[in-house]
């Protein structure tokens, strides 16, 4: 028999090699794509079966909501989300599951943690005296939660998934 395969594009440093690993436990081929190709050969090494292509691809909140300073990058979202809506209508008659998974959170990865906030605030969000852990998104918990959707019964498939800290204002 044959291993189920899961391609994962954006694959960074957090989110996308936790979801990497997270299938790969799971005895999925796993492909990747990123824009680093140095981060993904060392992935390809560590994951058995993984394979690595480059790309650049990635998603998140504006594409459902505009965002002050987010003018410029909002369109492009957007337009992933609705490509990705119109798979998931052609490709689910086939039996292909397809979801959108918007991640409204930053997320906890080290390269994050040193960046300044978007908008005024110049301060990088590790230092914001009045942000906590619960600020953050964890890639383990991402990676959760789309292994999750990947594997629900065909009687009850999600497309559009929301994950969020619970401490993140919404």
């Amino acid at each position: 028999m044959t291993k189920p395969i899961c391609l994962i594009t954006g694959v960074g440093d957090g989110t996308g090699s936790a979801i990497a690993r997270r299938f790969a436990q799971a005895s999925y081929q796993v492909a990747m794509m990123a824009r680093n190709r140095a981060r993904l050969q060392q992935l390809e090494c560590e994951i058995t079966d993984a394979k690595a292509f480059t790309c650049d691809i990635t998603g998140n909140t504006a594409a459902l909501r505009g965002i002050p300073t987010y003018a410029l990058f909002a369109p492009t979202k957007a337009a992933q989300r609705i490509l990705s809506q119109s798979l998931a209508r052609e490709l689910g008659p086939k039996g292909v599951h397809v979801a959108y998974i918007t991640i409204d959170a930053a997320i906890a990865t080290p390269w994050s943690m040193d960046k300044p906030a978007q908008g005024l605030n110049t301060e990088p969000l590790n230092q914001q005296q009045n942000l906590s852990e619960d600020f953050f998104c964890q890639p383990l918990d991402i990676a959760e939660e789309v292994f999750h959707v990947a594997h629900q019964p065909r009687s009850a498939w999600s497309f559009d998934v929301e994950i969020r800290p619970f401490g993140e204002k919404w």
